[in-house]
């Protein structure tokens, strides 16, 4: 025999060898029936505890208990269904930790943490695992006796090979070529390496729990560990996991075609669960789809739907670039936030929902230096900029030297053409004739004075009325604290108006008057010569002789 057979196990003798009547390598706690339902003992000592059970019909139950705290789990109404429930109980640390912290560390507290296994329910009685009681090869529980059998060879069995207490003369063993009949079936892989560096960890298949309550379950075990790294529960659908020839895994299908494929009648989903074991915050996240929308959420805050997507959404609906450019509707985007579409109804809404009415702000620009808005028609090719330009606030037309209008900070605003305010009869109504006089009273009763601003030097001076006293005399405008340009160009013009119809009937009275006035100057001449012609017509006539001969005035002079 060479040295390759000497060392060469075959698979039958590997059965017979191998075949042990251990227990479950899992951590388990203990199961004990409760007055209001089950009640569960950690293993192992916690700060605190997160338990979780599962069974037939949708049986969840979830919840944290303080480590001092009794650990029971009450029946669901209408009791318990029939069927193989599953606990799980994570232990949970009382300090919090932080990113950064030792995580070796953390896993190596964390290794064991997990307390997990099963209780049964049939017809209503809870039945919680028995402490299990080994037995002898003769299937009892009295002192084995010396039945072993050695070959020291090979054995090869032409045949099907049956192990275990229940097999029976004339075994039926159909396409079975080796089978493990009784109530307790294990295969246990026990290595013997010694010398360093040679792997010697111990494996098992466990086929069911040994004992009342346990599950009914197929599972690889770690005898070394002391942990199931693989369970399936009987009753498991087929395909539950199914690996194909290209190593493509399906989860509930066979026709895998992606590395891994889920097939589920009903939101196919991945959970995404961090304990408090190692010391951090404990968080659960879901990632599912079905018809609705693609989703992630957040199962810890309130089960809130972070993110979704819904179907029919267009190609790079979002893109994110290696550049970390974020494309809405665009799979090149060129600035951080990039915004695109063709159908004509492109905008960006920012929305506040919140009842309460107050001022917000729902954009903000921060830069080291001025912070610009470009606005451009691309059919022209003309664009604007919005320029907050550190100590005033610019519209410019891109590329121009001079800003088309400047606010300042004290509210001052300067612009490079003419200002035009909208006073289209087409959008008035309501005229009222104006009683110019009245008007003309009003204004010299107002009191207009020098001033300037408070947010002004002292030297900038302004002369005009008070709003408060515009607004009391004329009752024009909105608010008394304001007043419109517009307004005060009106009241200029009419009283001009005014002052003008006064003109024309002071200047038509003058004109009245200058007539009567040349009127009387010719009379007034007139009579003055006549009285020098009777002072010349009564003097002697020796006095007289170059006196002209008497001239005859008309009744009619005056």
């Amino acid at each position: 025999m060479t040295m390759h057979v000497m060392h060469r196990r075959s698979m039958v003798a590997a059965v017979l060898l191998a075949l042990t009547l251990g227990g479950s390598a899992a951590l388990a706690a203990h199961v004990a029936p409760a007055a209001a339902g089950v009640r569960l003992t950690p293993a192992a000592s916690a700060a605190s505890y997160q338990v979780r059970v599962s069974g037939p019909n949708g049986f969840l139950f979830e919840r944290t208990f303080a480590g001092s705290a009794a650990i029971d789990v009450a029946a669901p109404a209408g009791g318990w269904a029939d069927g193989a429930y599953q606990y799980e109980i994570t232990a949970q640390s009382g300090a919090a930790r932080v990113r950064g912290d030792n995580d070796a560390i953390a896993a190596a507290d964390a290794k064991n943490a997990i307390d997990s296994g099963t209780f049964r329910v049939a017809a209503g009685v809870v039945y919680t695992a028995d402490p299990f009681a080994a037995r002898n090869d003769n299937g009892t529980n009295a002192a084995p006796v010396p039945n072993d059998q050695v070959i020291p060879d090979d054995l090869i069995v032409q045949g099907s090979t049956c192990v275990g207490l229940d097999c029976v003369n004339n075994e039926s063993f159909g396409f079975d070529t080796i089978r493990l009949k009784e109530n307790n079936t294990r295969i246990k892989f026990d290595d013997t390496s010694a010398s360093a560096g040679f792997p010697a960890t111990d494996w098992q298949l466990t086929a069911n729990d040994s004992a009342s309550g346990g599950a009914n379950k197929f599972s690889i075990e770690d005898i070394t560990a002391a942990t199931v790294p693989f369970t399936v529960t009987g009753a498991a659908p087929t395909n539950s996991i199914f690996v194909s020839s290209v190593g493509r895994v399906g989860f509930g299908t066979s026709t895998p075609v992606l590395k891994m494929h889920m097939n589920q009648s009903d939101t196919p989903a991945v959970r995404f669960e961090q304990n408090n074991s190692g010391g951090f915050t404990a968080q659960t996240w879901d990632i599912g789809a079905n018809e609705a929308n693609f989703f992630v959420r957040d199962v810890t805050g309130g089960s809130r739907l972070s993110f979704r997507i819904r179907p029919g959404a267009p190609t790079s609906s979002l893109d994110i670039a290696s550049t970390g450019n974020v494309g809405v509707g665009t799979a090149s985007p060129s600035a951080k936030l990039h915004v695109t579409n063709s159908d004509g109804t492109t905008q960006v809404l920012v929305a506040e929902t919140s009842g309460t009415a107050t001022g917000r702000d729902l954009m903000r620009l921060e830069n080291n230096g001025p912070s610009r808005m470009r606005m451009k028609n691309t059919a022209t090719g003309n664009e604007w900029s919005l320029n907050a330009h550190d100590s005033d606030f610019r519209l410019t037309l891109a590329g121009a030297a001079v800003p088309s209008m400047t606010i300042f900070q004290n509210g001052n605003v300067t612009i490079a053409g003419t200002l035009t305010q909208n006073s289209d009869r087409n959008s008035k109504e309501n005229f009222k004739p104006l009683d110019h006089k009245a008007l003309l009273d009003k204004i010299a009763k107002l009191d207009i004075t020098e001033w300037n601003f408070k947010s002004e030097a002292a030297n900038v001076r302004h002369i005009g009325p008070m709003a408060q006293d515009f607004h009391s005399v004329f009752g024009l405008g909105e608010r008394e604290d304001r007043i419109a340009p517009l307004d005060t160009s009106g009241v200029a013009l009419a009283a001009v108006q005014g002052l003008q119809r006064e003109i024309a009937t002071r200047d038509a009275r003058i004109a009245e008057l200058e007539a009567r006035i040349a009127r009387l100057d010719v009379v007034t001449q007139r009579l003055a010569r006549l009285q020098e012609e009777q002072a010349v017509q009564s003097l002697p006539t020796a006095m007289a002789p170059e006196c002209a001969a008497p001239t005859k005035v008309a009744a009619s002079g005056l």
